[in-house]
């Protein structure tokens, strides 16, 4: 067996991302250089075969996947995995700490406007975010990052693959003095319909930038009360206003 085949046979195998440490462990013969060198070989000959598959590097690692122009024909199958889908307050509470990181709560609450308590542990149920930390401030606050997980799942090797801060709403750009937040009641952070996720650029440029009232998850519902209709007409009044009928 030579390199490029027990490389391939490894990154078949896995469902996750492996580094080139961790496959090099499957020959003796193997370390890191001869692994980045058989990746590289193995993408040249599947472009010029025209395969279906390529390695990607994410998150650090490699892994075998689907070139995404055959996603169209893959989604028509119920037995091809799909990652989970993130609603639009989830995706925008994680584009948040994705540049500001490391964020705690309370800033991520003044900056969106309402709680989000839910929200943040519904990311770390999926292993998107963790905590990395304490602040400095009163109670010493968790402050939460990013994780490998994060990148795996928005297709990133890093976080220099993130959409330069430029292109961002200026809320993720520039810090701004906390004040005492007043949030609103938490979101649900997980949808049930079968809405396509939004693209990476879409998700960590375009999300972050909602105000309350862009929220997708708020109506455009009017709060005020109706205005009060005119009283009803005393049927006994109207009888004696009318003229008598014979």
């Amino acid at each position: 067996m030579n390199a490029a085949q027990i490389v391939e046979a490894v990154l078949f195998a896995s469902d996750a991302p492996l580094k080139a440490e961790e496959i090099a462990r499957a020959d003796g013969a193997l370390d890191e250089d001869l692994v980045e060198e058989a990746v590289r070989a193995l993408n040249v000959a599947y472009s010029d075969s025209e395969r279906a598959f390529e390695i990607r590097e994410l998150g650090e690692g490699y892994q075998l996947l689907t070139r995404p122009d055959f996603v169209t024909y893959l989604e028509r199958f119920d037995t091809v995995p799909r990652p989970s889908r993130l609603s639009g307050p989830a995706l925008e509470t994680l584009a948040i700490i994705a540049y500001r990181q490391p964020i705690g709560r309370i800033e991520m609450e003044y900056i969106r406007g309402v709680a989000s308590a839910g929200v943040i542990g519904t990311l770390q149920d999926r292993a998107l975010i963790d905590v990395v930390g304490r602040g400095d401030g009163i109670g010493r606050p968790l402050l939460y990052g990013t994780t490998q997980r994060f990148l795996e799942h928005f297709g990133f090797r890093s976080l220099d693959d993130l959409p330069r801060p430029e292109e961002l709403p200026i809320i993720l750009r520039d810090r701004t003095p906390l004040q005492d937040p007043d949030p609103e009641p938490d979101e649900e952070a997980v949808e049930d319909d079968d809405t396509p996720e939004p693209g990476v650029s879409d998700v960590l440029s375009t999300a972050s930038g909602l105000d309350e009232s862009e929220d997708p998850e708020a109506g455009d519902v009017d709060l005020r009360p109706p205005e009060s209709a005119p009283p009803m007409a005393d049927p006994a009044e109207s009888a004696e206003d009318d003229p008598e009928v014979d």
